[in-house]
């Protein structure tokens, strides 16, 4: 049994667990020193999220009891939307919460509202999508190539730039929804946008102007997660990019086709982290160290033996007061398939992946990606040097602590040494990664090098 337990929406105190909480005490000491992390300075917390399906760690962390091992006594609390997430954490209303990876290093760096949040925790690769209303599928879908009378993935915007084409050419806007400015999403469907010649426009912060929307062929705007097959259905957006179970809600509505997932766009990108702000990582270091210890052990779970646990996560997730979507609609991507148009359902067994890969681990250079997709796009607005992106992604993300963690689970015995990079070698870079939709290679060491390789965005001195 759990501490706190929600019932009709509020949590209440489970007196008997707090009866017997001195024993886990006892317990978490004894493992502590063995493991060499001291006791949690604060043992009673409140996390944010998202009504998405990356959010499991958190979900499976208190399901499971993973949270309660480590002397954590945990409430979990959906968020309206990206920002009030993010500003309740900056407030401290929140001890941490499920973040966009670019949210920490937004805030970092003052775009938006400056706070200076840390991550040592990376909650998922992969797990979003690009769906266009069924209108605009049909107009693109002449140009797709097919086999077996099936479109050939993946789809690239080079089929939905004649459709882009003309609505310029009609003097009408072209429409597109995303959930956040440094959301994955919104670079990940500008990265699929560019790649095809389709413009996204650009930000200008020092001439007062964040839409994004400047010399823009297509015209991108925020809408929270789960409204967004409802705004497309509405004619607000013709399409958008959100993780799940948002468009495969398209699919069973009937109002829209997913085009491509973001694994297609970049494979097995980085997507959500566990954001904390600084000064709470500073005066709870211990408390810390315990919740990563309890993600790391569900984001396990979550992938282990080849997704076998995947039906009893979907069955966790699709419970009101964590997605609350059907069973069906979160099954239909998380458990190895992803459906495109309706009864095109294909086997991608890493669409949501939690633990493989080495997921978890909060790569430097994950952090120095997203950064220089924000001066791609303008949110910075003039030129870097190299050193700058990696000191920036250095004291954003905290592989330091993650490490901490990992190598008390292992003491433990909970989990081995080859679950996790080697740390006595890892520096935080990833090799070279060259699976991108347009074949473009990304070194994490050499961002300025790699910026200069794309035909649309701003590179070197470039302003707007």
């Amino acid at each position: 049994m759990k501490m706190l337990k929600q019932i009709k929406g509020q949590y209440i105190l489970n007196w008997r667990k707090i009866a017997t909480s001195i024993c886990i005490g006892l317990s978490l000491t004894t493992a502590s020193v063995y493991a060499g992390v001291g006791a949690p300075e604060k043992a009673e917390l409140k996390f944010g999220f998202i009504k998405l399906t990356d959010m499991a760690p958190l979900a499976i962390a208190y399901e499971k009891g993973y949270f309660e091992d480590e002397g954590l006594y945990v409430t979990l609390e959906a968020q309206a939307n990206w920002k009030v997430l993010l500003d309740r954490v900056i407030d401290g209303e929140l001890d941490g919460a499920h973040m966009l990876a670019g949210q920490p290093l937004g805030a970092t760096i003052g775009f938006g509202t400056q706070a200076n949040i840390i991550t040592a925790f990376s909650m998922d690769l992969n797990g979003n999508a690009i769906t266009v209303s069924n209108n605009i599928w049909a107009q693109m879908k002449k140009y797709v190539p097919e086999k077996d009378g099936k479109p050939i993935h993946p789809i690239k915007a080079d089929y939905l730039k004649p459709v882009v084409d003309k609505y310029k050419a009609e003097g009408r806007p072209f429409k597109m929804g995303m959930v956040f400015p440094v959301s994955t999403h919104n670079y990940e469907l500008r990265y699929w946008l560019a790649a095809g010649g389709i413009n996204p426009g650009f930000y200008a912060p020092l001439k007062g102007d964040t839409s994004g929307t400047l010399k823009a062929d297509v015209l991108l705007s925020v809408t929270p997660p789960p409204q967004m097959p409802s705004t497309m259905e509405a004619g607000t957006i013709f399409g958008y990019c959100v993780g799940e179970p948002w468009n495969q809600q398209a699919v069973f509505k009937g109002i829209g086709v997913p085009v491509i997932t973001d694994d297609e766009i970049w494979k097995n990108n980085p997507e959500k982290v566990f954001g904390v702000s600084k000064a709470w990582a500073d005066k709870y270091p211990n408390t810390h160290i315990h919740v990563i210890m309890a993600l790391i052990r569900a984001a396990k779970w979550l992938d282990e033996d080849n997704n076998k646990n995947r039906p009893a996560a979907v069955k966790i997730l699709a419970e009101s007061q964590y997605v609350g979507a059907d069973y069906k609609v979160i099954a239909n991507s998380m458990t190895g398939t992803f459906e495109y148009e309706k009864g095109d359902k294909r086997k991608i067994p890493d669409f949501n992946v939690f633990f493989r890969y080495n997921a978890t681990y909060p790569y430097y250079s994950d952090a120095v990606w997203y950064l220089t997709q924000m001066r791609r796009w303008g949110q910075i607005p003039v030129r870097k040097s190299d050193k700058w992106y990696m000191d920036i992604a250095k004291k954003v993300y905290r592989p330091d602590i993650y490490a901490i963690a990992a190598k008390a689970l292992i003491a433990e015995g909970k989990m081995k040494a080859s679950d996790f990079p080697n740390f006595a070698t890892e520096t935080g870079y990833r090799k070279p990664q060259t699976h991108f939709i347009d074949g473009i290679t990304y070194d994490g060491r050499k961002p300025n090098a790699y910026l200069k390789k794309f035909k649309i965005g701003l590179k070197g001195n470039d302003k707007i």
